[in-house]
């Protein structure tokens, strides 16, 4: 499905940042491009708000990875990690990222979601039933809920221009064998690459 998209358009732009750095990680073994995604997703209109959610560690090593975000534009919302007895970990961003998503819905005229997690099905269909904003989603497909592509005004697949959107952690990487589709979507591993998500 496609979209109409014009320059007057307002957009609002919500990026899950642990979803989309597994997901490229466990795929091609790579990091995530956020200022690629951050052009695409904006695609010549107004941008009134892009915001990232992370998760921090107790050792802080993602400060660099969070200044990097922040300097190419991404407004950032940080969560610390939860380490519960045992040793279980615990960071969780749906809800924060959910109420925001409605918030904004109110003051833009499309709000895009960067994240494959079938959890957000019920936020899509909020905002396009109840308050008529077109919805919008990025995700690496091979990793992206089934029902949350069917949801979405218009989905695209990072995926299917790995060479664009994530940057190869090693030369050996190949973007054409994607690695592994472990169940990513629930660890919570902090992003821990101190590399300009632009890419350069």
């Amino acid at each position: 499905m496609s979209v109409i998209k014009h320059k007057n358009q307002r957009v609002a732009i919500l990026f899950d940042v642990q979803n989309l750095y597994h997901s490229a990680k466990n795929l091609y073994g790579a990091r995530v491009n956020f200022g690629a995604i951050l052009k695409a997703a904006t695609a010549g209109r107004q941008l009134i708000r892009a915001i990232g959610y992370v998760i921090a560690t107790e050792s802080g090593e993602e400060k660099g990875f969070f200044e990097a975000l922040t300097k190419i534009g991404i407004e950032l919302k940080v969560k610390d990690l939860q380490i519960f007895p045992g040793g279980m970990k615990k960071a969780d961003w749906d809800v924060g990222l959910a109420v925001d998503a409605i918030r904004l819905a109110n003051l833009v005229d499309a709000v895009v979601i960067v994240s494959g997690d079938g959890d957000y099905i019920p936020l899509l269909e909020y905002i396009r039933q109840a308050l008529g904003v077109q919805v919008e989603v990025m995700a690496f497909g091979r990793s992206a809920s089934a029902r949350l592509k069917e949801m979405t005004d218009d989905f695209t697949d990072l995926g299917a221009e790995p060479e664009k959107y994530t940057i190869r952690m090693v030369r050996s990487a190949s973007f054409r064998r994607p690695r592994r589709e472990a169940a990513y979507q629930n660890n919570n591993e902090a992003p821990r690459e101190h590399v300009n998500p632009n890419g350069e």
